[in-house]
């Protein structure tokens, strides 16, 4: 490291799980870390603003909205002046290490402040308010940038903290309006936030089923007016009793005018006579507490930033930490903010083909879906789509988007009941387009659902299947799922009815199907589980000291119990993957009984719910409330069923729209691969595949393939991502576990090319 750990000192401002993450993983290092309040003005004012923090300074603070450090906006930090004076603060405290958080202005200026580093000392120094020793004790500034934004409109990261948050407020109100919005039959204008980036609404038109959206990257083709109030004509006409259009803030007509929601509304009064309301989010967008997905997201990013700070040489050009799939990386500064720059010249140029795929593929994906279910053309196939194994939240997402996206391509859809048993007894029924309005929003499962697998029922399966002429079979489900489909494959050989077409959408709490690093569900259900222990952290608010120990379903995979502690700053979590001996809990409760000894009022244990035979949740409750007497009490909490949570999240409804459409285009060119004088064969492989988010990309997977890393015995990969995230719980939980065990992010440069990862997926 440039400097030893005694020296090196970081400073933050920004979201509080990143103030966490920075600030313990910066005490973890070694180093002393400061906190400035009320952001670039508090650098400039200095005095107060700048605290030294300490461990406790950040506890209780992860499921807090907003920051408890402040933030302001500061004209004097834009002058040579006032950075003159950030730079005679930073020195009086010897802080050299920047993190900061916040958009691309103020990355820039953090930028800027770094560039004139050297000068501002210089000046210091004549001016006689430092000495020549002090400045060269204190003469590098390395700066590291978080990229907090709900637009998420920076260019690459696939994902800003604070917009799944964002995305959680639209998509409750959404809910909350289309209640009402049925029982009266009315039309809802919803504007969100965007004033240059249509991320938002783009997504939650998708998560909604907006029948019509604006965003500023794409507006809408002259005459856009006749074409909207068709569409809605043509919606209201076909049952339909809610209309929802989503507009983001900054949408324009193709000349730059730009729209506004009155006069949407307007609009669709003076021509349909609809009941039409206007409802603008405003700042209710940024409010609440952070979603699950933000509280890894910043904590992951944190514990970066300190490593990319530890790691900088003089050479180091000051970096902002993305996320890449599942993994933290390292970006030039400067070249991120210039590619973003390049999107809104774009726009103001009207390139706006090229602003939709400079925003990123999947943003340019995104559209593309939204537009595709619009359009219908004619194929002559027969598919069947079933849900199997438990509910789980979004799968009517899934579903509906099938449905959708068949009928777009002209097929003939069929919605089984009840899974492979369902399948069996023929309970099978054609659909239509209007038969899964509504269903996005919902949780559970609409089809119904069983654990039933076809090696029981297989002749009245391959019965039916020659009946119906089912010739592309779509299961959605758990484990269940996979395996069933698999059983339906190594079948072919007996029964030449089953050589379909045949693909798996992973639908399960537990994130336990192979072929794909997320399944449908799990990210409501961490979300159920956080929410869940955040009420049980605040029942014991005011009491003495207490520890919970909770119990998270999944089965023998421990995901949502890794997860869920991690969004929570649990103390342990106990899964099965990780082993551990009653030497590890003797350790953790004693880790856990110091701390109690402290100011902690509060501790959190999760146990997945097979992670042992032996050490139960009963045992651990006898052994942390016999260990801990006279120090803390413990009470039990067994979440349950209520884990699979009620309104799927805005990830979910928007990953389970995707993968049901993906896997539609995906069947439909097999079967027309596969087509041959007027019958579907397919016995290779690659006919039958599991559909997954792997990394950065969607990956179609032969369940042949899968099946060889498999364990079966335990319904689990035999190799699992996530793992990876138990060394940031134990670390930001203060284990002390060696650094090496630690692995960084990787340095890259961003081009155009950059932009392909799959943007918030």
């Amino acid at each position: 490291a440039p400097h030893s750990r005694g020296h090196f000192r970081v400073t933050l401002w920004g979201m509080n799980a990143a103030v966490r993450a920075v600030t313990r993983m910066g005490i973890y290092v070694g180093a002393k870390v400061f906190l400035i309040y009320e952001g670039y003005e508090g650098l400039v004012e200095g005095g107060d603003n700048i605290k030294q923090a300490n461990w406790l300074s950040v506890s209780n603070i992860i499921q807090l909205g907003g920051t408890v450090i402040g933030s302001a906006r500061c004209k004097a930090f834009t002058t040579r002046a006032g950075r003159l004076r950030a730079a005679r603060n930073l020195v009086e405290h010897g802080i050299t290490n920047l993190c900061v958080i916040g958009g691309d202005g103020s990355l820039t200026g953090a930028d800027i402040f770094r560039s004139e580093w050297g000068e501002l000392l210089e000046e210091l120094v004549q001016d006689g308010q430092i000495s020549e020793e002090v400045a060269q004790e204190n003469s590098r500034l390395n700066i590291v940038g978080l990229v907090g934004s709900i637009d998420n409109d920076f260019c690459g990261t696939d994902m800003t903290i604070g917009t799944d948050s964002a995305l959680h407020r639209i998509m409750e109100v959404i809910d909350a309006i289309t209640t009402t919005a049925q029982s009266h039959q009315r039309t809802f204008v919803l504007e969100v936030m965007g004033r240059h980036c249509g991320y938002l609404a783009l997504v939650s038109g998708l998560a909604s089923g907006a029948d019509w959206l604006f965003i500023p990257e794409s507006p809408p083709e002259d005459g856009w007016e006749d074409l909207m109030c068709e569409r809605l004509g043509e919606t209201r006409s076909r049952g339909s009793r809610l209309n929802i259009i989503i507009i983001a803030e900054g949408a324009i007509d193709r000349s730059g005018k730009p729209i506004s929601s009155n006069y949407v509304k307007d609009l669709v009064v003076q021509r349909l006579g609809f009941d039409t309301r206007v409802t603008v989010l405003g700042h209710v967008q940024r409010g609440g507490t952070p979603s699950a997905f933000d509280r890894v997201l910043s904590s992951k990013m944190g514990m970066e930033a300190v490593m990319a700070l530890l790691e900088a040489t003089p050479d180091t050009p000051a970096c902002v930490v993305s996320l890449s799939g599942n993994q933290s990386v390292r970006l030039p500064l400067m070249e991120c903010v210039q590619v973003t720059k390049d999107v809104q010249k774009a726009m103001d140029e009207k390139r706006f083909e090229e602003a939709i795929q400079l925003r990123g593929r999947s943003f340019e994906n995104n559209w593309n879906i939204y537009k595709l279910l619009a359009h219908q053309k004619p194929s002559p196939f027969s598919l069947a789509i079933l849900n199997v194994g438990a509910p789980a939240a979004g799968m009517n997402a899934a579903v509906r988007s099938a449905v959708r996206i068949s009928i777009c391509q002209g097929h003939t859809i069929y919605a089984v009941s009840d899974g492979f048993e369902g399948l069996a007894k023929g309970q099978i029924r054609e659909v239509g387009w209007h038969d899964v309005a509504g269903w996005l929003g919902r949780g559970g499962s609409m089809l119904g659902t069983k654990r039933t697998l076809p090696k029981t029922c297989m002749e009245k399966i391959v019965e039916n299947v020659r009946k119906f002429n089912i010739q592309g079979l779509l299961v959605i489900g758990g484990f269940e799922a996979y395996e069933g489909v698999l059983q339906l494959v190594e079948a072919r050989g007996q029964y030449e009815e089953l050589c379909i077409i045949m693909c798996v959408i992973p639908a399960t709490i537990s994130n336990n199907v192979p072929g794909t690093d997320f399944s449908l569900g799990s990210d409501t259900a961490v979300n159920a589980a956080m929410e869940s222990c955040d009420r049980i952290k605040q029942s014991a608010s005011g009491t003495k000291r207490r520890v919970f120990i909770v119990e998270t379903m999944g089965g023998y995979c421990g995901y949502l119990s890794t997860v869920t502690g991690i969004a929570v700053g649990a103390d342990a979590a106990y899964v099965y993957e990780d082993p551990f001996t009653i030497h590890d809990l003797k350790a953790n409760v004693e880790h856990l009984t110091d701390k109690m000894k402290t100011d902690i009022q509060r501790g959190l244990v999760l146990r997945n719910e097979k992670c042992h035979e032996h050490y139960t949740t009963e045992f651990l409750y006898n052994l942390y409330s016999s260990e801990g007497k006279g120090i803390f009490d413990c009470r039990i909490n067994v979440l349950g069923h209520l884990q699979q949570g009620g309104a799927p999240t805005p990830f979910d409804r928007n990953y389970g729209t995707k993968l049901g459409v993906k896997a539609v285009l995906w069947m439909s060119e097999k079967l027309e691969e596969v087509y041959c004088k007027g019958r579907v064969f397919a016995n290779s492989d690659d006919s039958a595949c599991v559909i997954g988010l792997r990394k950065k990309v969607v990956a179609f997977s032969p369940v042949t393939e899968l099946k060889k890393v498999t364990d079966f015995e335990h319904r689990l990969p035999q190799e699992q991502w996530w793992l990876n995230l138990r060394l940031m719980l134990k670390m930001l939980a203060n284990y002390q576990i060696s650094l090496t065990e630690y692995i960084s992010g990787k340095m890259e440069h961003v081009t155009r090319r950059t932009l392909s990862i799959e943007k918030g997926f």
